[in-house]
């Protein structure tokens, strides 16, 4: 007997299928190709890369898959795409937890969008470049000041708060649940003395990418003493392989009395877009000088 066709249905679903396997592909190496174009231009800081790259990766979902769901397609090559980041591109975990957020909520905006025109029969191409216009171009223009500052504070039970600061600290273990995500942790210190120009070295645990074959990077930070008062000393951060990736760190200023210790860090944000970035950094910088102010209170 001859043998039966193949149904029509299972055709179209299995070129369906091959469709939007096309497009996730396409859309990665998209987003491949951009990422190295804005490496090559040292721009991988800025909304253009943060934003860029998602709204690059949905809209060309959307243009080439066709999905019955661009938000559902569009989700899962985000899902691949950051997978795969940290194997090949070398990113940290600490950058994969940081942006994956970001993106998923680009990728988000423009499925939701492009499901939502598409319903409506009308063309799914000009509202989601239209949304990455609206992103990318006020992020920078509307974002909040760059310069930013945290504060925390700790109860002094029975410790000598100056003697504690002349000396190189003992760093304790890392108890919020934020900074153990991956940030690096201090290891040891050298250096005392509290009059101006004293030096602290602080070395953090090394920077361990995901890359394939990667080797751990060490890090250290090196700080000076820049102004002292009574009950007050203001460290400035002169060299630093730490957090210098993520921010610009510049002081760190201890402020005692009788009761309290009060621990403020000073920064520069030097990633876009600022509306994100900016409330991110500005509780991680806190969660810093809460465990510095432990570390001094202990």
């Amino acid at each position: 007997m001859p043998d039966t066709p193949e149904p029509l249905p299972d055709r179209r679903h299995q070129r369906m299928a091959r469709v939007i396997v096309a497009g996730m592909l396409v859309a990665l190496f998209a987003a491949f190709l951009l990422y190295r174009v804005l490496h090559a231009g040292h721009l991988e800081q800025t909304a253009l890369f943060y934003v860029g790259i998602p709204a690059v990766i949905a809209v060309t979902v959307v243009l080439t898959a066709k999905p019955r769901s661009a938000t559902g397609m569009i989700m899962a090559t985000m899902t691949v795409g950051l997978a795969l980041a940290g194997p090949l591109l070398g990113e940290g975990i600490v950058c994969l937890v940081m942006s994956a957020p970001l993106f998923y909520f680009v990728g988000l905006l423009i499925g939701l969008v492009a499901d939502a025109v598409r319903d409506r029969g009308t063309n799914a191409f000009v509202v989601p470049v239209l949304l990455l216009a609206a992103i990318g171009g006020g992020a920078e223009v509307t974002g909040p000041s760059r310069a930013g500052e945290a504060t925390a504070t700790r109860a002094i039970t029975g410790v000598d708060v100056e003697k504690a600061l002349a000396a190189a600290p003992g760093f304790g273990p890392i108890e919020s649940p934020f900074l153990k995500l991956g940030f690096p942790r201090p290891v040891r210190a050298e250096g005392e003395g509290l009059e101006v120009g004293a030096l602290r070295e602080i070395t953090f645990t090394p920077r361990r990418s995901l890359g394939i074959g990667a080797v751990a990077e060490p890090r250290s930070m090196t700080l000076r003493v820049e102004k002292r008062a009574p009950g007050r000393v203001t460290f400035a951060v002169v060299r630093d392989t730490t957090v210098a990736r993520w921010l610009d760190l510049r002081e760190a200023e201890f402020a005692w009395t009788e009761g309290r210790l009060a621990v403020t860090l000073r920064y520069r944000r030097t990633f876009d877009p600022g509306w994100y970035f900016g409330p991110l950094q500005r509780y991680a910088v806190g969660e810093a000088a809460d465990y510095l102010a432990a570390t001094f209170t202990r």
